[in-house]
């Protein structure tokens, strides 16, 4: 069972998806192994803090969600340079709860829901459809790629790097 607020977004959005419940997961890779996909079908999300802050909306940001194929690991160096920013920082998981009211490893990869810019990793757009995480750690939803650009999500260049093995 999804969310309320998150069902109600979607719908509001008008945003097709399928909801997948499954045994508790914490990662991308336990996801993965328990609904038997690949890593690269699923939206990791990293949420960060950055410096200075930028234009978003009606005000400026701090905090920033990267969305990317789960079996890549963020490039800073990269973001830093794609968003022209001075610091990058992974958000530590009591301020994200915090600032987005949401679990570490339950946030969904959808920027109006939280109110932050969200940038997407280009590769994303290999796959047609990901499975996203549904606000909680039982409950995932498979979205067309395309709709994480209509709920507000910017593709801003290649920011994703393999993960050494």
């Amino acid at each position: 069972m999804l969310p309320k607020k998150l069902q109600a977004f979607l719908e509001k959005q008008k945003i097709a998806y399928e909801a997948l419940t499954h045994k508790t997961v914490y990662t991308a890779f336990d996801a993965a192994q328990t609904l038997k996909i690949k890593l690269s079908e699923i939206a990791k999300v990293v949420i960060t803090h950055i410096e200075p802050s930028i234009k978003f909306g009606a005000g400026t940001k701090d905090y920033v969600m990267l969305v990317l194929p789960a079996h890549l690991r963020v490039d800073f160096a990269k973001v830093k340079k794609l968003l022209k920013v001075k610091k990058v920082v992974i958000v530590k998981e009591e301020i994200m709860a915090r600032v987005l009211k949401v679990k570490a490893g339950a946030i969904t990869p959808f920027a109006l829901l939280y109110n932050v810019p969200v940038f997407l990793d280009k590769t994303i757009l290999k796959t047609k459809s990901v499975i996203a995480n549904a606000g909680t750690h039982t409950d995932s939803l498979k979205v067309k790629v395309s709709d994480l650009i209509k709920a507000g999500g910017k593709v801003i260049g290649s920011f994703g790097e393999r993960k050494a093995r």
